[in-house]
């Protein structure tokens, strides 16, 4: 491999870790946004606790949802160096594009979409993989319901449980807003988890792509760079998230954020087990929701939530379609 094309891909790696970046500061809002909405940290102690539970993820999930996105969604003997180039700055643009409107959809879905727009503008609907594809869709609807249920089954539950035992609300809100430093923790480590996993398969897609490797297997190295990158994202924070995400959905008390909490990671950690692509924002959202919705039905602002689903609609078919231009224009600059 000559210098300048080894540069490239250097460059590519660069820009996967930019959007890992970007994953974790527009994400951040998911990790934090209830701990902070109930005062029990405050917003620099929430991203310092979130982003070391993002890093430390590594020590305990495998890279079975890097495998999915690197060699199991887009042929991968149909992908370049400039596929995943333009999917990576295709994702990276829908990110910024929703962070700057203070939408939470899913960093996840958006490199998703621009991988395959990418792809697809390269070689056509052929180079998708079907089965790869079917349970990550299923999840799309499946990852906020699950949050959802058992966020409103947790709530319920512990409602009961403290209104017959006569618990007053000053000892529920002393111990639960203990118990949320761990939910917390819970929810982070599923999202540094999932999330960085997803910049591990491409980035090993690259250096397969780069022949670099001659095989799907990720090196350590990529392992810790996405993970250092998702928390360095985290520490950045998401200000304008974690306002949509922590006020405008519902009124969250420290024992609401616990149960939001620990059902997204729930939710997360079985999906990260099954190899399946999921959308932290997704689940955060569905869990949250189902604890407001646990008090009544009117706790919860559904408007802003119908409005978190049309991002969530929109993030694949946007970011597929930057992709699959910026693809274009740098196939036409090349040969220009």
């Amino acid at each position: 491999m000559d210098t300048n094309s080894l540069f490239f891909i250097v460059s590519i790696i660069i820009v996967a870790l930019v959007f890992d970046f970007t994953n974790g500061m527009h994400d951040a809002a998911n990790s934090i946004s209830t701990i902070v909405s109930t005062k029990v940290l405050t917003p620099r102690q929430a991203v310092l606790w979130a982003a070391f539970f993002n890093f430390v993820a590594f020590l305990i999930f495998g890279t079975a949802v890097a495998k999915t996105i690197g060699s199991g969604m887009i042929n991968i003997q149909m992908v370049t160096t400039t596929v995943v180039l333009a999917g990576l700055l295709g994702a990276i643009a829908w990110n910024i594009i929703t962070w700057y409107l203070g939408l939470p959809s899913s960093s996840s879905h958006a490199l998703i979409g621009g991988y395959a727009g990418a792809a697809v503008a390269k070689g056509g609907l052929e180079v998708i993989i079907a089965a790869g594809w079917y349970k990550t869709l299923v999840f799309i609807v499946l990852a906020p319901v699950i949050g959802l249920i058992l966020g409103a089954l947790l709530a319920t539950t512990v409602t009961w449980i403290l209104y017959w035992r006569k618990v007053s609300f000053a000892a529920v809100n002393k111990w639960s807003r203990v118990v949320q430093l761990f939910s917390a923790a819970l929810y982070s480590l599923g999202h540094g988890g999932n999330d960085a996993q997803k910049t591990m398969g491409i980035i090993t897609s690259l250096l397969f792509a780069g022949g670099l490797i001659t095989e799907f297997k990720i090196p350590l190295w990529v392992v810790l760079s996405a993970h250092a990158a998702i928390a360095l994202g985290t520490l950045s924070g998401g200000w304008r998230i974690v306002k949509t995400m922590g006020q405008k959905i519902t009124k969250l008390r420290p024992v609401d954020g616990s149960c939001a909490e620990t059902s997204a990671a729930a939710s997360i950690f079985l999906a990260t087990h099954l190899g399946i692509p999921v959308s932290t924002t997704h689940v955060i959202t569905g869990a949250i929701s189902g604890v407001g919705s646990a008090r009544r039905l009117k706790a919860v602002n559904w408007g802003v939530t119908r409005r978190i689903v049309w991002a969530w609609v929109l993030t694949i078919p946007m970011a597929a379609l930057i992709g699959s231009v910026i693809y274009t224009l740098i196939r036409i600059l090349a040969q220009a």
